[in-house]
């Protein structure tokens, strides 16, 4: 019923964090979920998350070629940390290999860092689209920092008109509204573990940026995954089916299960919408996986 376009998956555990699913924990948890296939994000960058090789990606895709789709990740400090670095070259490699995307980028750098936009500029040379992940927050944080009202990721648009660019993530989807206050964008690490803050919740009584970049720049896609996704469109139940009709040509069903146990209610609000007619099923289809066959080019 469903394809995911973000989810990890780890060979063997790592010592810390999270306990990412092992290839056969994530089968498992998408046969309860209805999920035929997901796409593979390989962690690089160490702000976070214990980073993995894109041959894992590769491997476990290989084992389970009906279950998985990879993905290749690249850190922009790689080959000289230098904004002149053929990552271009790496890039191209693994799409010789089926990699058919570039990301979770979550280095915690400003999105129009040279660093970072030398990686865009070889994904888009390449043909690869790129999602990642953000932060309000340009140091103790992991994902590209950006400021209220995105102008770092308009700007990244408008260089690169031919690169496909899924918006994902806290400080993406909190401005699907207005926001009331900047501090909404996303989460704060304390300083001695744990997190604090809070997403934008109640009716949106006016327009974010979001929604107006998806209609000024045709090269902008919705990574649906994880909670802040769902909370944006679920906050306002009668904007976020509008929202889901309007941009149904662009937006992806994700989980970004990180953890075996972990709940994914877009999966029950879909279902729901559709079967109280909130959307079509035309609409829930081209979400729930037409948009990712057509995208990704699967049979």
């Amino acid at each position: 019923m469903f394809i995911d376009i973000h989810a990890h998956a780890y060979r063997k555990p790592v010592p810390f964090v999270v306990q990412f699913c092992t290839p056969e924990e994530l089968i498992q948890r998408y046969d309860e979920l209805g999920i035929e296939r997901g796409v593979l994000l390989p962690v690089v960058s160490p702000e976070i998350y214990f980073p993995q090789a894109n041959e894992d990606i590769l491997d476990m895709a290989e084992q389970y070629p009906d279950r998985f789709i990879p993905y290749c990740n690249v850190d922009p400090r790689a080959l000289t940390n230098c904004a002149e670095a053929p990552l271009e070259n790496v890039l191209a490699y693994y799409k010789e290999k089926g990699c058919k995307g570039l990301g979770e980028v979550m280095l915690n750098a400003e999105l129009m860092n040279p660093l970072v936009q030398n990686l865009f500029r070889a994904a888009e040379s390449v043909g690869l689209p790129v999602v990642f992940d953000g932060s309000d927050q340009k140091t103790g944080s992991f994902g590209l920092y950006d400021d209220p009202g995105l102008p770092q990721l308009e700007h990244t648009l408008q260089r690169y008109p031919n690169l496909s660019i899924f918006g994902h993530g806290p400080v993406f989807w909190a401005e699907i509204g207005r926001l009331e206050t900047p501090g909404e964008r996303s989460f704060l690490f304390r300083p001695r573990g744990g997190q604090v803050g809070r997403l934008p919740s109640g009716p949106i009584k006016e327009e974010g940026v979001v929604p107006k970049l998806f209609r000024r720049y045709p090269n902008l896609y919705g990574d649906l995954s994880d909670f802040t996704a769902h909370n944006a469109i679920v906050r306002d139940p009668e904007y976020g089916p509008k929202f889901l009709t309007e941009f149904q040509d662009r937006l992806f069903f994700g989980t970004d299960i990180c953890f075996k146990g972990m709940k994914v209610d877009l999966v029950d609000t879909l279902i729901q919408w559709r079967d109280t007619n909130k959307i079509s099923e035309a609409v829930f289809q081209k979400i729930a996986r037409e948009n990712a066959i057509k995208f990704l080019g699967l049979k």
